[in-house]
């Protein structure tokens, strides 16, 4: 259950950055058929980290903060897109996001589901 919600937080944050460029470049059909699949990432995403939360029996505070910071990563990434495609800055949202991004996979590794980097 690990890798399939490592893996579909990667493909979640590569759809990001794709549909990102396409809103950039102007190629509004191919950013909202991108920008759906995201969507449908985000709801794979939650489901994955739903069932990890669940299946470890002694939660704390870690595990609360993390699924926290997994739903504002969520939250931020659609930001992102939103305030492209209406052509405003996101100047802030960026900062926010990359900040909140490295907390939430730092604390996921350091967790014990996660994988034993530190």
């Amino acid at each position: 259950m690990t890798h399939m919600h490592i893996t579909s937080w990667v493909i979640a944050l590569i759809l990001v950055f794709v549909a990102y460029g396409l809103y950039s470049s102007g190629n509004s059909k191919g950013a909202k058929i991108t920008h759906m699949i995201l969507r449908l990432f985000y709801i794979i995403v939650i489901i994955t980290g739903a069932q990890l939360f669940l299946m470890f029996t002694a939660w704390n505070g870690e595990y609360i903060a993390k699924a926290l910071l997994g739903l504002i990563t969520i939250g931020f990434m659609e930001m992102l897109l939103i305030r492209r495609k209406n052509g405003k800055a996101a100047t802030g949202i960026w900062i926010g996001f990359i900040v909140v991004l490295l907390l939430t996979v730092v604390l996921g590794l350091r967790l014990p589901l996660g994988f034993k980097v530190f």
